[in-house]
Order: structure tokens, then C-alpha cells, then sequence
């Protein structure tokens, strides 16, 4: 069951190393994710809202203490209830109603800031992984954040999404926010490729790994202190040799 008392699908606890992925297990469990995203994103970022009720809220853990370090939280969505994601709220993704299949918004992925190893992400994948594939999710879609609000450290990783990964154009987000970065239509260099890597978040880039792509245009969001960029994956795209490698995880 849910922390809302809706019945969900259930997740096989998951295990790599020291860490492991699992379901939040209560109270104590979503006040410690609470309190990890006050870390990664401010107090604003902490506060539980609509979203979690309906949402699972995954949590990977080290082994020894317990301790949660790193967090996200999982919908599933028809196409037709597109408006009711937290994406929604920041851009214009009405045309994506008529993408086929269900699809699964990734919400609040943070990772402790004192905790480095790649073991963690690779987990919390393989945890996603395993959802999508029971529920046979066609599309995974959710918002990549960078930190700080000013554009002008970002300016290689903008862009190379501008040159390599922009959206489809039938399915493309349209600006929604108040405040925006339209990189893509500002954005005249060539990326310097070390650079974009470096300073382009860990989520996004394995969201680039698998084919994703973004919007267009990052939204300024004060509240988090972070830019962001509406990004999705289709998982029939998803090269095979990197569907195999999520799958060994699981």
C-alpha cells in the first residue's frame, strides 16, 4: 500500500555493494527524505506536497547505518492526465496526450551530498528499471536540475543539449514558466565537450546515455535555487546494450 493508503505495485528490495533499493517504509522513512531534500534543495525543496501522496518515494541506503542517500519519487500517468505532473505546472507538455502508453514521472532524485560512489545512481536506475518494466511504462519523463539559477557557468552543457539532444519537435515542451533560459534560440557556440560533461548534472547525463532529450529552454526556478529542463526517455529507443546493462542490476 501506498502512504496514502492507494494500492500500488510492489517493489523487490535491490541490492549492489553496501547500498541497497527499496520502497519508503513509513513515517520515519519520508521524514529522512524530507530531510535530504532540504540538503540538495533548500528548505522550499523539503516540504512534502500533493505530489508525494500519490507518488512511490523509492530510497537507496547504505547497508551499515541504514542512512538514506539518495531519493526519488515515481507516478505513473495516462496520457490524459499529463496536466495533473508536477512538470506541468512549468511547461507546456499538452503534446505528449497523444504519446501512446503510459508514462512514469521521476520526481525529487537527490543524492546525499556527501556521498560520491556511482553505485548509488546505478542502483536507484536499476530500481527504476525493474518498475518500468513491470508496468510496461512506454515514456519516463521528469525535470534535470542544475544548481543555482545563473545560467552562465551551464554554457557548454547547454550547448551540447541544444546541438545533440533537443526534443523531437512533435514532441517538444513549450515555454510555460514565468522565467525562462531560451538556450536554444540564444546559444550560438560550439560546446567545449569536457566541460558540458563536467558540469551537467548526473541524472541528466544518464538520461542522455539512454537517448533521452530536452526541452528547449531551461525554467528559472527561485523556490529550489536550481534551472531545470523538462528531459524524457522512450524506452523502445533506448539503445539494447544499455537496456542489458540496467537489467543486470535488477
Amino acid at each position: 500500500m501506498s502512504r496514502n493508503g492507494r494500492d500500488i505495485a510492489q517493489m523487490t528490495p535491490l541490492k549492489k555493494g553496501k547500498y541497497s533499493a527499496r520502497l519508503v517504509g513509513g513515517d520515519a522513512d519520508m521524514q529522512a527524505v524530507l530531510a535530504l531534500r532540504v540538503q540538495c534543495f533548500g528548505s522550499a525543496g523539503g516540504a512534502e506536497d500533493r505530489f508525494d501522496a500519490a507518488a512511490q518515494q523509492v530510497v537507496v541506503c547504505e547497508g551499515a547505518t541504514d542512512q538514506i542517500v539518495a531519493a526519488f519519487r515515481m507516478s505513473v500517468l495516462r496520457p490524459s492526465q499529463l496536466s495533473s505532473s508536477y512538470a506541468s505546472q512549468y511547461y507546456d507538455i499538452r503534446a505528449l496526450e497523444h504519446f501512446g502508453g503510459l508514462l512514469l514521472e521521476l520526481g525529487r532524485f537527490c543524492i546525499h551530498p556527501e556521498y560520491h560512489d556511482p553505485d548509488i545512481l546505478r542502483l536507484a536506475w536499476a530500481a527504476l528499471t525493474a518498475h518500468v518494466d513491470r508496468t510496461g511504462i512506454k515514456l519516463l519523463f521528469g525535470c534535470a536540475s542544475f544548481q543555482g539559477t545563473d545560467p552562465a557557468p551551464y554554457q557548454d552543457a547547454f550547448a551540447l543539449l541544444k546541438a545533440r539532444h533537443l526534443a523531437p519537435e512533435q514532441w517538444r515542451a513549450q515555454q510555460k514558466a514565468v522565467e525562462v533560459y531560451p538556450y536554444a534560440a540564444t546559444l550560438q557556440s560550439a560546446p567545449d565537450l569536457g566541460r558540458a560533461t563536467a558540469s551537467m548534472p548526473p541524472l541528466l547525463r544518464t538520461y542522455l546515455m539512454m537517448g533521452g532529450w530536452v526541452s528547449d529552454h531551461a525554467v528559472i526556478d527561485r523556490d529550489l535555487g536550481t534551472l531545470h529542463v523538462f528531459t524524457a526517455v522512450e524506452i523502445d529507443a533506448i539503445p539494447p546494450a544499455r537496456k542489458r546493462l540496467l537489467r543486470a542490476l535488477v
